[in-house]
């Protein structure tokens, strides 16, 4: 594990978490318990979805992910990430165009994308880093036919942003993925435990 984390994290700036574990309500009911046993240096993503309560939960989280030395964002949501003192926001794509008036606000910034010209426009709107997805057969809801690892490491070399692979990583094809991207995900935040 510990050189599957090297290897996703070697090409990615400083600042940049090799791993980036999204939280979802029905697939991580307990984000406070994934978010401490990730490894320091990883990121978590909290994507509350308008749930009542996720002011607080992600105060909390802010707090977890403080004292673990994990990298906090918010999903969809500058004006709560900036209340918590995140460290900042995942935008997802059809909020783009928003993303690029938060740019001077924010300290970390990054988007989903499904697409080339997706990745183009979250250059523009100044992101720090772009989730695409789905690169393998997801259990997701809302994701599409996978792209597989070949188109996705065209994508990644399509652009100058950092790219992280999204949908369906596990243990074993992340490391198809990770000599050249980052590697983010849902359920892969329980198999990274400081154990493993």
């Amino acid at each position: 594990m510990r050189q599957l984390i090297r290897t996703a994290g070697a090409h990615l700036p400083p600042g940049l978490p090799p791993f980036l574990i999204l939280t979802d309500p029905e697939r991580t009911p307990e984000p406070d318990a994934l978010a401490r046993g990730l490894p320091p240096g990883c990121g978590l993503i909290y994507r509350h979805f308008g749930a009542r309560d996720a002011e607080k939960v992600a105060r909390h989280l802010a707090e977890v992910c403080r004292a673990q030395s994990l990298v906090f964002l918010i999903g969809n949501d500058p004006q709560l990430a900036l209340a918590v003192q995140a460290d900042g926001v995942h935008w997802p794509e059809r909020r783009l165009k928003d993303a690029a008036r938060w740019r001077s606000r924010l300290r970390l910034m990054t988007a989903a994308a499904h697409s080339a010209p997706a990745i183009r426009r979250a250059r523009r709107a100044g992101t720090d880093a772009v989730l695409v997805s789905p690169v393998f057969p997801s259990r997701s809801k809302s994701a599409g036919a996978p792209i597989g690892s070949a188109r996705f490491r065209s994508l990644a070399r399509s652009t100058a942003l950092p790219v992280y692979g999204l949908g369906g990583v596990n243990l074993v094809n992340a490391r198809r993925i990770a000599p050249f991207a980052g590697l983010s995900g849902i359920d892969l935040g329980e198999k990274l435990t400081p154990r493993t």
